[in-house]
């Protein structure tokens, strides 16, 4: 087997699993990042949420934007300065609010996502990040029943998709094991418990034992940021960090939200904007459920992590520049107070990050046209711990000329060209 020089640029959760891959196979690897890992991979809701299929793009959205917009209660929110300048990405975006558009985008979505609980066992197997996977199911909990049933199309989608979970209603509901998850939770009346899901319980510890992983099998680490990717002939030679040259026979390009400068060197332009996202962490809390729950009247997760419980799930458009807005944080506690009044807890953490999101709401996972020898992996959204172990791997293999065992076609960054 030939084995290959390759530069992985950023350590989040896509590029770490990717250079993790590389690495076992016994490959030369060095893992670049301007910082100490990627915020993103860092302040995720922490679920492995394989049966998130279903983008947020859906019939309806642009109808009920301005609603949205304005309703300080609702999960998504917008920085009316920066409006005007992603506007061009707004519409392509909206353009896929549609069903067909849903259903495309799903079904293109589960084989990167469906066994992302076994992806990721595999990913920290004989590690110290084994130890922070939890198995679990996946509790979306509703007032009632006729809330479910207002997205019924959405969740016969996912049966179809092969994706299943038990009901729990009326005296089922106060009986069921789901009814212990939540005691601190009112005004629910019905859930539905997924099955086959996983949750991390502290990402940054995860992501951290990985690179130990990688580092324990001779993998370097470089902190810098990457000022250009260097070529010749058509074909990578490597990547110029800080005015120093990192010679590469490949190169994997999984930068986040900040992946279009790079994509541009490359001579690729993609449509790829900041769906920021927002978290707060509720320390030693007086009661903690044992597994995640999706509030689905929020859109928002409450996961139980080591010491704290992480709310997140709001989606804001602003750019990489802005600071943090207070709506959002505002919106998670205002929640907090109406469902879980007896929650009691000693410290508050608050977080902002950027996930890539491109127009179609499907990732890029591809080798660059025109420029041999690079690859990139980014665009994932809110669901970038979910797919990150089955990317890396799926990343791994590209670089190393090996074809996988699914249809690539999707997630193909000639889409965009």
């Amino acid at each position: 087997m030939q084995q290959h020089k390759i530069v992985v640029v950023g350590a989040g959760i896509v590029g770490v699993a990717a250079a993790l891959h590389l690495i076992r196979a016994g490959h030369q690897v060095v893992l670049l990042d301007r910082k100490d890992g990627s915020a993103a991979s860092l302040g995720n809701g922490g679920i492995l949420a394989a049966s998130a299929v279903i983008p947020l793009p859906v019939p309806g959205l642009i109808r009920q934007s301005p609603k949205l917009l304005f309703d300080k209660t609702a999960p998504l929110f917008l920085r009316w300065r920066y409006l005007p300048r992603m506007m061009p990405w707004l519409v392509r975006y909206l353009r896929h609010a549609n069903w067909a558009s849903v259903v495309r985008t799903a079904t293109a979505l589960t084989p990167l996502l469906h066994d992302s609980l076994g992806a990721h066992q595999d990913l920290a197997a004989d590690s110290d990040a084994a130890k922070w996977i939890k198995p679990c199911t996946y509790n979306y909990m509703f007032a009632s029943r006729k809330d479910y049933e207002k997205e019924a199309k959405f969740w016969d989608l996912r049966r179809r998709l092969g994706f299943t979970w038990d009901e729990f209603t009326g005296d089922e509901f106060h009986g069921a094991e789901v009814a212990r998850l939540a005691p601190l939770l009112v005004g629910h009346e019905f859930a539905i418990g997924l099955h086959g899901h996983g949750f991390i319980t502290s990402p940054a510890d995860y992501l951290a034992d990985l690179i130990k992983a990688y580092q324990a099998k001779g993998g370097q680490v470089q902190k810098g940021e990457v000022d250009a990717i260097s070529h010749s002939n058509g074909a990578v030679d490597g990547v110029r960090v800080g005015g120093a040259h990192i010679p590469a026979a490949r190169v994997i390009i999984a930068t986040g939200a900040w992946s279009g400068k790079l994509a541009r060197q490359c001579g690729v332009k993609v449509p790829l904007e900041s769906e920021r996202g927002y978290h707060i962490e509720l320390w030693n809390p007086n009661q903690m459920p044992h597994e995640p729950l999706m509030i689905a009247a929020g859109k928002f997760v409450v996961t139980p992590m080591q010491g704290r419980i992480r709310l997140a799930g709001v989606v804001e458009f602003g750019g990489l520049d802005a600071p943090p807005s207070s709506a959002p944080f505002n919106m998670l506690m205002g929640y907090v107070r109406r469902y879980m009044p007896s929650l009691k807890w000693e410290e508050e953490t608050r977080w902002m990050g950027h996930r890539p999101a491109l127009t179609d709401s499907l990732p890029i996972i591809s080798d660059v046209p025109n420029l041999r020898g690079v690859y990139m992996g980014f665009g994932h959204q809110h669901i970038g711990l979910t797919a990150g172990a089955k990317t890396g791997q799926l990343l791994a293999m590209l670089a190393t000329d090996k074809v996988p065992n699914l249809d690539m076609s999707p997630y193909d960054i000639r889409r965009f060209q």
